[in-house]
Parts: structure tokens; sequence; C-alpha cells
């Protein structure tokens, strides 16, 4: 069985409150919507607290082309992505020495936030020692689930190749999608919501050359994985795409839908392991906001304590899309648990889709 190695994740420059958040949007919208108060309140109800950005508020008052915004997501992800890589590799919450980044067998970059061609993980290669042969893997447009794929394909990898060493990195710039002339309620919901977020995880094969490495008595060892699209959901979640670049698509209908579709979803998946859901001991869940977490509790009966984590994460750092669950991942690695025991790592994202992700501390 593959397994977590290490993990990382940075703070980006700019910290700013939800309060003085919400005081910019006050200004930004306040004369596009006559109910612009009571629309406020999703920036004190999602319970989010602060949250990190690569540019400060006097950036986004000024006027960006897509271009513009876009170059910027290229110099930021390489200048942050490789930040998060070297930590990563040599994290001492997770590892006694260093794992050199020629040791690198492949190299999956995850985001949704901003387009490139040679993609981020190339320009990454250019800045740090990989070996040249180094399998690449970028993955683009899976949203809020893209952290878990990522997880789910690197495991996967090191299944089928069990002496490799993995990396996934999951970038998400969400603040640069920002658009200020956009007045729909899902432009101010999104605004409330989401923030940027830089994550790392190294993932080992069985036969992975690492004695002597790890701090930990512990490790996530994978042993399954389901990627599940439901049909006809397309204009649940994702971007329209336009002139002024990407405009959120966020229904309303989504802790509905999982309160509904997501418990016979993961109960389907556990029964192929012979498991239920009071077997899952740690909840890896993406805190796509304060109502998708009370969604999780009503749809799987998990309690507050289950997904404790990951409403720290989101009052700590809102929705950082992707990356977000690594965030989660890396406090339960910290953590630790108990062998035999059973984690669960589930995200949604666009497709509508959810990410599934079955491991066990051994």
């Amino acid at each position: 069985m593959s397994y977590l190695l290490s993990a990382s994740h940075i703070k980006l420059p700019y910290q700013l409150s939800q309060e003085k958040i919400m005081e910019f949007s006050r200004e930004i919208f306040g004369a596009s919507f006559k109910n612009i108060e009571r629309l406020l309140q999703a920036f004190k109800n999602g319970q989010v607290e602060n949250r990190y950005f690569s540019n400060d508020l006097d950036w986004f008052r000024e006027d960006h082309t897509f271009q513009e915004k876009n170059e910027v997501y290229v110099k930021q992800a390489v200048e942050f992505g490789k930040e998060a890589v070297e930590k990563c590799l040599v994290n001492t919450d997770f590892l006694k020495n260093g794992i050199h980044p020629n040791e690198i067998d492949a190299f999956f970059y995850i985001s949704s936030t901003g387009i490139a061609t040679p993609t981020i993980d190339a320009r990454i290669m250019n800045e740090l020692p990989f070996n040249s042969h180094m399998k690449r893997i970028p993955i683009w447009g899976l949203g809020c689930a893209g952290g878990a794929s990522g997880l789910s394909r690197a495991f996967e990898y090191c299944k089928a190749f069990p002496k490799a060493k993995v990396i996934v990195l999951c970038v998400e710039l969400c603040s640069l999608t920002f658009q200020k002339n956009d007045i729909s309620k899902s432009n101010l919901i999104g605004t409330s919501l989401f923030s940027d977020g830089i994550s790392c995880v190294l993932i080992c094969g069985d036969d992975a050359k690492v004695e002597g490495k790890s701090n930990k008595d512990h490790h996530l060892h994978f042993l399954n994985s389901q990627s599940t699209l439901m049909p006809n959901s397309l204009d649940v979640m994702g971007w329209d795409l336009k002139d002024q670049g990407l405009h959120v698509i966020f229904s309303k209908d989504i802790p509905t839908i999982i309160k509904e579709w997501l418990k016979p979803n993961v109960e389907d998946f556990l029964k192929e392991e012979g498991l239920r859901l009071g077997d899952i001991k740690d909840f890896i869940a993406h805190p796509g906001g304060k109502k998708v977490i009370d969604a999780y509790h009503e749809s799987l009966g998990f309690n507050e304590g289950m997904t404790a984590e990951s409403m720290a994460v989101l009052r700590e750092f809102g929705n950082m899309s992707s990356a977000t669950i690594l965030y989660v991942l890396e406090r339960f690695m910290k953590r630790s648990g108990q062998t035999g025991q059973y984690g669960l790592a589930a995200a949604l994202g666009p497709g509508f889709s959810s990410e599934l992700v079955l491991m066990r501390w051994n």
C-alpha cells in the first residue's frame, strides 16, 4: 500500500479578517444591490474568520484584464508552489532527513484558478533540481475536488510503481478570479468564502527507499478510491469563461445535493471494503463552507468532532478550492492515529462530482 510521508502548506503574504473583507465588499458592491446588508450576512454566517491572499486589497480595487490576472497567476504559482514543495521535502514535523528533489519520480500539479502552458510544474522544475525524466501530471478544472483527486491518482501511481516517491502540489489563487463588476449573487457568495492557498504532500510506494527518513510511527496508507460523476449536473459548480476571465458558478442547491446524494455514494464505496460509516474514525473533509459541513453532518451522521479539523481550517483560511483538503490532511498527519483506524477523505467539485479516498493508519 502506498502511504503519506510528508506534507506542507504556506501562508500567503496578506492576511485579512473577514470583517475587513466584508467592508471592502460593501464598498465595491453596495450601490449594485438594494439588499446589500442582508446579503452581507453571508460573510458572518459562513464562520470564516481570516483569509490569506497573494495581493493586498488595493490591488482588487483596480481593474485588471484577464491577461494581467493570469500573468500574476503564473508568476505567483511558481513562486509559492516552489516554496511549498521545498518545505514538504524537508518538513521536520514529518521527516528526520530531507528528500532531495531528484529523488521524486512523479509530480502531480492541481489547479483551477489560472492557465499556463508550459504548465506550472514544468516551470517549477526549472527552479529546483528535479530529475529531468520525472513524470509530470498536471490536472486542471476539478475545483474543490482536485486535492482529493490528486491524492487518489498519486496513491494509484505509487501502487503501480511501488518504488516511487511522488508529490502532489495544489496551487489555488482564487482571489485572482475576483470580478468587481459581476453583480451576481454567486459572485458575492464566492467573495465571502474563497481565498488563496498552496499545499503539498509527499506520497511513497511500499518499496520506496525512505528508511530512517520519517519522524512518525504511523502513516496513512492507501486502500481504495472512488470518483463519482452526477449526470446532468454541469450547472451546479464551475467557471463561466468570459472576456474578463473566470466567473464563478455556485448553485444554492449544493448543500441539498450533498444531503441527498452523498450518503449512498459513501456507503456503497465503504461496502466494497466491508466497512460501514461507523468504522470511519478520521473524516478528512474538504470544508466547502459552513452549510457544506452541516450537510456532511446531516447526510453521514457524523458529529461535530468528526469535522472539527475541517471547520478549523475553514475558520482560519476560508475555502482554498483544491488546496483546502491537504491543509486538513496535514493536521491529521501531525496528530497521527492508532494502528488499524480508518480515515476517509472526501471532496466535492464541478461535474457535479465527488472524490473519496479510503486510508488506514499503519
